[in-house]
């Protein structure tokens, strides 16, 4: 038997597109998950959005006012893809108004925030889940069990990389992701988050940090009126650019191993470069999401010159099987947040956390806390364990 559950979205950009989306197409790959999603409320400030996201997408009701979502009792599950300066309050009130939560991160602007979310999670006894979608790709999760799986011998250093364009232009619009207020840090919570997930995720905790950050556009020019998406405002009213636009960090995991994070949102001729190499102590293991569905692996008793395959992933692979039937045949990214909607959902049927959690988020923000006091400072920062049990 499956029961409806009530569901709402808050926040109607691209990102509120995708989730609504993942809940669309959840049952289609998971027919086995007791709830159905039933699309009841879209909240957005933006006029006109709310009410034509309804009208495209089949949301029995429109509102520019998040709070009416807090308190409709048929709502039962909710997703945040606001700005980041809102993820805390909205966060919260839902938790504490019982709704289990679909958040994207950073979870807020720090790690503060993403604690009190966190916190109001649990007070509430509701689930919570975090829109870390990298870890989702089931490439990603066969690199994690060869790794746990020895098949690297011990894992001695790695690299993380997130280089986009997608601010590169100089005329692109001063929006909030700009502002210290509003996006809080700058390629930190856009993309060194995702990094810093996969770093978890594969490798365990990270023990200490030094950073490096940088401005590399300065000046960008303010938008006349709303500004969507990476939207672009050439002859506008100059203003100055608050949070980083590069991060570089250097890692060392709890395991002993070492590590490489780099992060650049200005990075003219990359456009969603974001991947890792991970080298051990017999073989080495790679992963680029431009081509999600593959891995290079070496493996064996070689050593120098061994040979490094290209090895397609199947149906063995993470939630490979819920898409497509036979290794090679591509997933996208859109197929990352329908595993992420469906691991939330089973979440919310069996009353315990599948997938990425609030729990990871706060230690991920932690790291990102601990990466801004590192360049501020320029010294190396220590952080305190995960929590128990490791990233889920």
């Amino acid at each position: 038997m499956v029961d409806a559950l009530g569901v709402a979205v808050v926040g109607f950009g691209w990102m509120g597109r995708v989730h609504t989306r993942a809940y669309a197409r959840v049952g289609h790959h998971y027919p086995q998950l007791p709830l159905r999603p039933e699309l009841l409320t879209v909240a957005e400030e933006v006029p006109g959005r709310a009410e034509e996201a309804a009208a495209r997408f089949g949301f029995a009701r429109a509102t520019r006012d998040w709070r009416e979502v807090a308190a409709d009792p048929r709502v039962r599950a909710v997703s945040v893809t606001v700005p980041n300066f809102l993820h805390r309050e909205i966060g919260v009130a839902m938790a504490e108004a019982g709704k289990h939560l679909w958040i994207e991160k950073p979870v807020g602007l720090t790690g503060a925030d993403a604690r009190a979310v966190a916190d109001a999670v649990a007070g509430a006894g509701v689930q919570g889940a975090v829109g870390f979608n990298y870890r989702n790709a089931p490439a990603v999760e066969a690199a994690r069990d060869l790794i746990a799986g020895g098949e690297l011998g011990t894992v001695t250093h790695a690299r993380f990389r997130l280089f986009s364009d997608y601010a590169a232009h100089p005329d692109a619009a001063l929006t909030w992701r700009y502002e210290r207020a509003r996006g809080g840090s700058g390629v930190l919570g856009d993309l060194a988050s995702h990094g810093v997930d996969l770093a978890r995720f594969l490798l365990g905790d990270i023990a200490s940090l030094s950073a490096d950050t940088a401005v590399f556009v300065p000046v960008r020019a303010r938008p006349a009126g709303t500004a969507a998406g990476h939207a672009r405002a050439p002859g506008g009213e100059p203003g100055p650019v608050e949070n980083e636009d590069y991060a570089g960090c250097l890692l060392r995991f709890a395991s002993g191993a070492r590590g490489v994070l780099e992060a650049c949102r200005v990075s003219v001729g990359e456009q969603n470069n974001y991947g890792f190499e991970v080298h051990g102590t017999r073989g080495a293991v790679s992963w680029d999401f431009r081509r999600m569905n593959e891995l290079a692996v070496s493996r064996g008793t070689t050593y120098q010159d061994q040979p490094v395959s290209t090895v397609y992933v199947g149906p063995g692979a993470g939630e490979f099987a819920a898409f497509q039937p036979g290794a090679a045949n591509a997933m996208g990214y859109d197929d990352l947040k329908v595993v992420e909607a469906y691991r939330f959902l089973r979440s919310v049927a069996e009353g315990r956390p599948y997938g990425a959690t609030l729990a990871d988020a706060v230690h991920g923000a932690a790291v990102l806390d601990a990466m801004v006091l590192s360049a501020g400072t320029r010294r190396w920062v220590d952080l305190p364990p995960g929590p128990p049990g490791g990233p889920g």
